[in-house]
């Protein structure tokens, strides 16, 4: 059992090894509070008093550097997991405006991308024509449509409206050459009957 003296002189020892732990702190390039002193070579610890006896120490192993402390993002991932199922955005999360929060004129730039990339890819794919690209553009600067899947619906009602009215038109049409043509075979046969008739008269 250590006596009262050799107790008050192993504390003056470790209370002078500041100077040691100075250096080993300019040797391993780190703060005074990472480094290590062996406890149970005090004794040698002390008699070092320069740098290059603090590296001869540090390479036996009775000085060394403290590893750096972890740092966990093990609760911080558990919290965005959850932020992004929707928890802990209550009234009492929220610091700023709704409009500081998502301005509504980023919502709307996000908007007019996504519907314009949409009218591209459908033009270059030959799916639109440049004359209702025109015209969707303008509708969707003028807030018509209020995401891709409307505009999409949009774009199928309008292709088969102008398709049914094609079909109209060319069904129209022909209707029109069949009259012209029978209108045409009339007239020849009351031509032909009139001129027999003439023909006749002269007989």
């Amino acid at each position: 059992m250590p006596t009262i003296t050799n107790t008050m002189t192993i504390t003056a020892i470790m209370a002078n090894l500041s100077t040691q732990k100075r250096l080993a702190a300019s040797v391993l390039k780190c703060g005074q509070r990472k480094v290590w002193l062996d406890p149970n070579e005090v004794t040698e610890i002390a008699t070092a008093n320069s740098r290059q006896n603090i590296r001869k120490l540090v390479k036996s192993g009775l000085i060394f550097k403290k590893p750096q402390a972890s740092h966990s993002r093990f609760r911080t991932r558990e919290h965005a997991a959850a932020k992004r199922l929707g928890r802990h955005t209550g009234h009492g999360k929220r610091k700023g405006t709704a409009e500081a929060r998502m301005p509504t004129a980023v919502l709307w730039m996000r908007r007019m991308r996504v519907l314009r990339s949409l009218l591209r890819k459908y033009r270059e794919q030959g799916k639109i024509d440049r004359h209702l690209y025109h015209e969707l553009y303008l509708k969707s600067k003028g807030n018509v449509f209020k995401n891709k899947r409307v505009l999409m619906e949009y774009i199928h009602k309008a292709k088969a409206e102008k398709a049914r009215a094609k079909l109209l038109a060319d069904q129209a049409e022909a209707h029109r050459l069949r009259n012209k043509a029978a209108r045409e075979r009339r007239a020849q046969r009351v031509a032909a009957k009139r001129e027999a008739l003439v023909s006749g008269d002269q007989e």
